[in-house]
């Protein structure tokens, strides 16, 4: 096991170039021109060195220093448009990553099956996307290029002082082997507490999440204090965490950042011990203490550096275990389905990934529903009606059994295929923060403005977005609270209607709309759903007392099917459903009376 995850630390950085889209080599040119740059900048060093030597020897005239001044200032500008060059590479490459990574990680999701999206809390998933792959630009534009240029520069310096003198060049390197022992223990401290560092700030992320997701209901229940505190919590406990890492690693890291760019301890008292005793010239000290400066400086950015590189390493590897979240399986080659008739055969599921029997929640479902057929779902809460409907969509797979539309298996057909046969509207629908019309064209992104309305219309929509300030170019964002639930059940509606799909599962859609607009929306759905084969899952009985065929759930299990009429007679379960649905709709209508009087 450690053999693998060594070398999935190895393989981490080709894993990250993998993303930027063909601009690995880019970053390769980037490297090039940094390094040009940094050995560019010790020209002016060594030209310091040959004024100095001349005027020492007395030999020195001014078209001497003005042709070498000028070449020192043409040397430092080649640097700086090396350098230009080189970050303007690394960022594009950066950039390119970045949109690499979190394209994948959305198509992961996309992919995955929902109940493997729903094992990492929000917080957690805004993190990675967001903050954790931005983290990654800072290192990638800046560490990997001008990092490989400083790895080089105290080479250069080295071979440098070598050529001057052996004795100085060994004495740049008397702190060093002191300077990397203390930076490997803090990266053992440091490594040891990264994964936990990690987990303490993906839940500080997902408390401040729920903390602003559920500020409505924390002020309805006046419970702010309660979620404050365990909110404030959250944040305490990663300042805690944080304060004790770092200082576990205080004295090793100063240590470290003391001794590893030291290389003027060394090199100034040999070379005036050198000076001293003739062995060096004075302008060959000052070369010599030029170049220990400029690797002091490299050796103060690798430390700088390698943090970041640790930090980048850590976060791709939990960026790679979520691109490595199973996918739903495809097919290579898909067989379409003939017709649009939807079949389950002895369906078991869970949610749980067990062979747990006490963990399924659907336990051999049997049931056909013809193509253009309607049939409803019905049953006590937590039957198992939703969840045959997200079957059939396939956001999950079954564990055994199968579901079959037009004899065609779904796990047979590709998603984007099963996508445009099934269109599915629930009760709790998500509004993107775009324009209402945009939200409805979703469900066909190359319908027309005046397909868009019409469908807005037939879903009685057309009025209440007239009255939005903008009218169909509002913001679903930007009208946010004045939209009620029955009036963005509707716009998901509208997209549904606009889609056409031949299959149509519609869960509770019409759960918050007002009495005044069900019964036109109603006939809406009527007319749309005609020859296609229709699943509705519905508490509110009477909407569904016209089905073909009526499907009582309960407890995982088809306890019932028949006609409204047929049901009434045989299935005691459904019957006590209809008489306590006609119950409280008369009460409803009694309570209204009242008030109205």
């Amino acid at each position: 096991m450690k053999e693998e995850g060594s070398q999935e630390e190895k393989k981490w950085f080709s894993t990250l170039l993998s993303y930027a889209k063909g601009s690995g080599g880019r970053l390769g040119v980037s490297v090039f021109f940094s390094m040009v740059s940094l050995i560019a900048g010790l020209i002016p060093y060594y030209l310091v060195y040959r004024i100095l030597d001349r005027y020492i020897a007395g030999s020195l005239d001014k078209a001497y220093v003005l042709h070498l001044s000028l070449a020192a200032i043409g040397a430092y500008l080649l640097k700086v448009l090396c350098f230009g060059i080189s970050t303007g590479i690394s960022h594009y490459v950066a950039f390119h990553v970045l949109e690499g990574l979190r394209l994948r990680v959305a198509d992961a999701f996309l992919k995955a099956p929902l109940g493997k999206v729903y094992e990492h809390s929000i917080g957690e998933i805004k993190g990675v996307i967001v903050d954790k792959i931005e983290d990654i630009e800072p290192p990638l534009a800046h560490v990997v290029p001008e990092g490989a240029g400083h790895i080089l520069l105290p080479v250069v310096c080295f071979i440098a002082l070598v050529m001057v003198d052996i004795r100085v060049a060994l004495a740049a390197l008397l702190a060093l082997p002191l300077g990397l022992l203390f930076m490997m223990l803090t990266f053992k401290l440091s490594g040891e507490n990264m994964t936990k560092y990690q987990e303490a700030n993906a839940h500080m992320s997902s408390m401040i999440v729920e903390y602003v997701e559920g500020i409505e209901v924390i002020k309805a229940f006046g419970k702010a204090g309660v979620s404050y505190e365990k909110f404030a919590g959250a944040i305490r406990d990663y300042r805690d965490f944080v304060i004790e890492w770092l200082e576990s690693t205080w004295v090793t890291m100063k240590l470290a950042f003391a001794f590893m760019p030291a290389t003027l301890l060394g090199v100034v008292p040999v070379s005036i011990l050198l000076v001293s005793g003739g062995s060096m010239t004075v302008s060959e000290m000052a070369l010599s203490v030029m170049l220990a400066m400029s690797m002091v400086i490299s050796m103060a950015k690798i430390e700088i550096f390698s943090n970041g590189l640790r930090q980048m390493q850590y976060t791709v590897l939990e960026i790679q275990k979520l691109l490595e979240i199973k996918s739903l399986p495809e097919p290579e080659t898909e067989k379409l389905p003939e017709n649009y008739s939807i079949e389950l055969k002895d369906v078991h599921f869970s949610y749980e990934d067990t062979d747990d029997m006490e963990s399924e929640v659907l336990h051999g479902i049997d049931l056909t529903m013809k193509e253009g057929s309607f049939t409803a779902l019905v049953g006590p809460s937590g039957g198992g009606k939703s969840t045959v409907a997200k079957l059939i969509a396939r956001f999950w797979d079954v564990n055994s059994g199968s579901i079959s539309i037009g004899g065609v298996d779904i796990r047979d057909l590709k998603v984007t295929s099963l996508a445009d046969i099934v269109s599915f509207v629930t009760q709790d629908n998500f509004l993107f923060s775009r324009s209402i019309m945009e939200n409805i064209r979703l469900g066909k992104p190359d319908a027309t403005d005046e397909e868009v309305m019409r469908a807005a219309k037939a879903a009685c929509c057309d009025e209440f977005i007239q009255k939005l300030p903008d009218g169909y170019n509002t913001s679903a964002g930007e009208a946010g609270k004045r939209l009620s639930g029955g009036e963005r059940q509707r716009i998901a509606i509208a997209r549904m209607m606009l889609k056409n799909a031949p299959v149509v599962i519609l869960d509770e859609a019409t759960a918050f709309t007002d009495p005044e607009n069900e019964t036109k929306l109603q006939e809406s759905i009527a007319n749309l759903t005609k020859g296609k084969t229709l699943l509705v899952i519905a508490h509110r009985l009477s909407t569904i007392k016209n089905a073909d065929r009526i499907v009582v759930l309960n407890d995982g299990r088809i306890e019932a099917q028949g006609t409204q009429e047929e049901l009434m007679e045989r299935s005691s379960l459904y019957n006590r459903m209809w008489q306590a649905h006609i119950g409280a709709r008369n009460w409803a209508a009694g309570s209204q009376a009242v008030r109205e009087a």
